[in-house]
């Protein structure tokens, strides 16, 4: 029974709210335990609230699920998860996301502001899971809008004012990783004739090709433009920033690869497994820590 638990959780997918540290990182302060201190509290926060929503999702969707080549095999779908159960799993989830923010020892600067970002992303997906998600366009656009939401929890966790540049980014970022899912779900449409999701007979393999293309322009252009402005480097002093472009762009090469070559399921698996962008990760990370924390 537990690894049923753990799969229906999904803690894979936690990763992503490793954007809550991202306000942190690119305003200097993610070496300072009292600023990571209700980073982590944040981050903990997602973490039981995106699984509470995986629940409802998997429950929600369990029919469709068991057409999936993969997806079948989900706890709910494949039975080894009741409902009922799942129901219980989500409102533990929830309950625990918010009990964590009432705890004092995180020193979370504006824990109202908090909660409140936190329930409007569960309001938010509670909708996605309902309806939004059978609305072509729509539902991609609140994704990103959940990965906007982390940005801005982890500012206000932290008390740090997030720049119109980061949260540009990391909305188009999300919306390049969400149609290149969903091209997936497209390519299953066309080849099998197995509709995975209502929007996928909207979202023809050409359209989500050209898309996936002029966004990830638009991500690399936003980022070189970024690197260059005059703020970020008053800012940081120093006008190196452009150099990371290089591994930015050489990730979402790699990632285009990928996709073309219909490998695009899921962006978490993908991230964690393929090793070129992680190397891409790993050397943007190093490459812009080095050039802003030496100042």
């Amino acid at each position: 029974m537990f690894r049923p638990i753990i799969l229906i959780l999904r803690p894979q997918q936690w990763v992503k709210n490793l954007f809550i540290f991202l306000p942190l990182f690119f305003d200097g302060k993610l070496l300072e335990v009292s600023y990571l201190l209700p980073a982590f509290a944040t981050f903990l926060t997602y973490c039981f609230a995106a699984s509470g929503i995986y629940c409802l999702n998997d429950i929600l969707d369990a029919e469709a699920d068991r057409k999936h080549p993969l997806k079948c095999k989900r706890p709910i779908a494949s039975g080894a998860i009741g409902k009922s159960q799942g129901y219980l799993l989500m409102l533990c989830c929830f309950g625990t996301s918010f009990s964590i923010i009432t705890l004092p020892l995180w020193n979370i600067d504006n824990p109202k502001g908090l909660a409140a970002v936190i329930g409007f992303y569960i309001i938010m997906n509670i909708a996605y899971c309902v309806k939004l998600k059978r609305i072509a366009i729509i539902d991609i656009f609140t994704i990103a809008t959940g990965f906007v939401l982390r940005l801005l929890a982890g500012g206000l966790a932290t008390s740090i004012k997030l720049s119109q540049w980061i949260v540009l980014m990391v909305f188009l970022l999300a919306l390049f990783l969400a149609f290149a899912k969903r091209r997936d779900d497209a390519r299953i449409y066309e080849e099998n004739g197995v509709l995975v999701r209502n929007t996928a007979k909207y979202y023809t393999l050409p359209f989500m090709d050209q898309v996936i293309m002029m966004i990830a322009s638009i991500v690399m252009v936003c980022y070189i433009l970024y690197t260059v402005s005059p703020d970020v480097t008053a800012r940081f002093h120093t006008h190196y920033l452009y150099i990371t472009s290089i591994f930015v762009l050489a990730a979402l090469i790699r990632y285009l690869q990928i996709t073309a070559n219909a490998e695009s399921g899921s962006p978490t698996k993908i991230l964690l497994k393929d090793r070129f962008i992680q190397v891409c990760i790993i050397a943007w990370t190093i490459s812009f820590t080095l050039i802003i924390y030496q100042y």
